[in-house]
């Protein structure tokens, strides 16, 4: 599909866009109820397919799980799908073993079983939840959904707190999920699947209702399998004031463009003056708009701006810390060259049949010892070198670390974060203290990558 044929066909099936929403039923016993089966969504405008889809409560995205911080969540998975699942909340300092990595912190969930999810929630902000049993495979059907923790006190109205699911699919010349591409080599040793349409909120080119004269909160979550989002707050009037779940003390002017990568969420703060049309671009390439806000009159003014409260983290020691390298190589335009350093053609040839293409520290994939181990309350310092000719978004589960460098030079802001992106060539070095105790994965949330040999694991005592 080229881009004419996408805007004709879009443009004509534009709709409001549908916030994510709250519709699971309680059990007797006090647990939310959340299934895993097949759907069907039309995911691009009003002429596309039927897709056929896997759908938490049939919904795409999966309904929005909204608690205040210090909540305990019961959650009951039930799988009805033709394979095992596990559901990952990604981004919360969660107890290691609901973190629902399937054959590592519990056995996957058969299909027709059941799993009950407890865990408190610690700090406040926006994360999401999504599949994390053969991930490539199943986030890209669309098993995943928004888990937002509100502060103590709601500083924002419901129509004026606004969570946008980001979502890139591959559609065939139908309009249609691709699905017989699931897998692909080509994509695990590349850039990931990357697709040729966004949805927001599983909506194509949707509106997003604004009120004149307030202040809304706006929660962008990148639910996509690969796909990296530039986009530039400054050009629709918005301020960032958090990433990845974690506030800032003050909002920020982000002149130029932001990244937003896979598994990574960034809150901004608008406050149009004005009713009319503003565009939402991607700004990869030239700007193109996949979505525009809507700004209507309101009756009266809105409060004054008020942000949440910063989440207390524990603060790395850097004095005597435990540093660890995490070298990446492997993958297409040369990069499997790098691995003929340690084994023989034939070792590598066998490597690449296996499905492997990528390594940490020289070592395809998840092995039987972990990538280290440490102290409850050690400070780790982790310095990765991307060796690819690609993009990678690292995700480090149960903890948020400090993004302290990037090529050997200080970063302004030292924000914290649970998922950092690396362009090739890039030297990133984070800091976090080791608190949780438990297994623990570290991997690249492209989740083809993932799956074909970046990922390993660490433990802490």
């Amino acid at each position: 599909m080229n881009r004419r044929t996408f805007l004709r066909t879009a443009l004509s099936g534009c709709a409001a866009v549908a916030a994510p929403q709250f519709s699971l039923a309680k059990t007797t016993d006090g647990f939310l109820e959340l299934t895993a089966a097949k759907g069907q969504v039309r995911l691009y405008g009003a002429n596309g397919g039927q897709s056929d889809l896997w759908l938490y409560n049939g919904r795409l995205p999966g309904p929005e799980i909204r608690v205040k911080r210090g909540e305990r969540v019961r959650v009951r998975f039930k799988n009805e799908l033709d394979e095992p699942s596990s559901v990952h909340w990604h981004g919360i300092r969660i107890d290691n073993s609901m973190d629902g990595v399937a054959g590592m912190t519990q056995p996957p969930v058969q299909p027709g079983e059941v799993f009950d999810y407890e865990f408190l929630t610690p700090d406040a902000g926006t994360y999401w939840y999504h599949a994390h049993n053969m991930s490539w495979n199943q986030v890209p059907r669309g098993l995943s959904g928004p888990l937002i923790i509100e502060d103590d006190e709601t500083l924002f109205s419901q129509d004026t707190d606004i969570t946008l699911v980001l979502s890139d699919w591959r559609l065939n010349e139908n309009g249609i999920l691709d699905t017989a591409s699931f897998g692909a080599r080509h994509d695990f040793s590349h850039a990931g699947r990357l697709g040729n349409c966004l949805t927001i909120n599983g909506t194509s080119l949707p509106d997003i209702p604004l009120k004149k004269g307030h202040w809304h909160r706006v929660r962008l979550i990148n639910s996509s399998a690969s796909r990296i989002l530039d986009l530039a707050p400054e050009r629709f009037g918005a301020k960032l004031i958090g990433l990845d779940g974690q506030t800032f003390n003050a909002p920020r002017d982000m002149p130029g463009t932001v990244q937003l990568a896979p598994a990574q969420r960034m809150d901004l703060v608008l406050r149009p003056e004005a009713t009319g049309t503003i565009p939402f671009e991607m700004m990869t390439g030239r700007p193109f708009t996949f979505a525009n806000f809507q700004v209507k009159d309101a009756e009266s003014e809105g409060p004054s701006l008020r942000l949440p409260p910063v989440n207390t983290l524990p603060e790395p020691d850097l004095q005597g810390a435990l540093e660890m390298p995490l070298l990446m190589e492997g993958g297409a335009m040369g990069g499997m060259r790098s691995l003929l350093r340690d084994r023989t053609e034939d070792e590598l040839r066998q490597m690449m049949q296996d499905g492997l293409f990528w390594t940490f520290n020289g070592t395809p994939g998840m092995q039987d010892a972990p990538m280290f181990s440490a102290k409850r309350g050690e400070t780790v310092v982790l310095e990765s070198r991307n060796d690819t000719s690609f993009a990678h978004a690292m995700h480090v589960h149960g903890h948020h670390f400090r993004l302290l460098e990037r090529n050997g030079e200080p970063l302004e802001h030292q924000d914290w974060r649970d998922t950092f992106t690396t362009d090739p060539g890039e030297t990133v070095k984070i800091a976090f203290v080791a608190d949780n105790p438990g297994k623990w994965l570290i991997h690249c949330h492209m989740l083809g990558h993932a799956a074909s040999g970046m990922m390993t694991w660490f433990e802490v005592s």
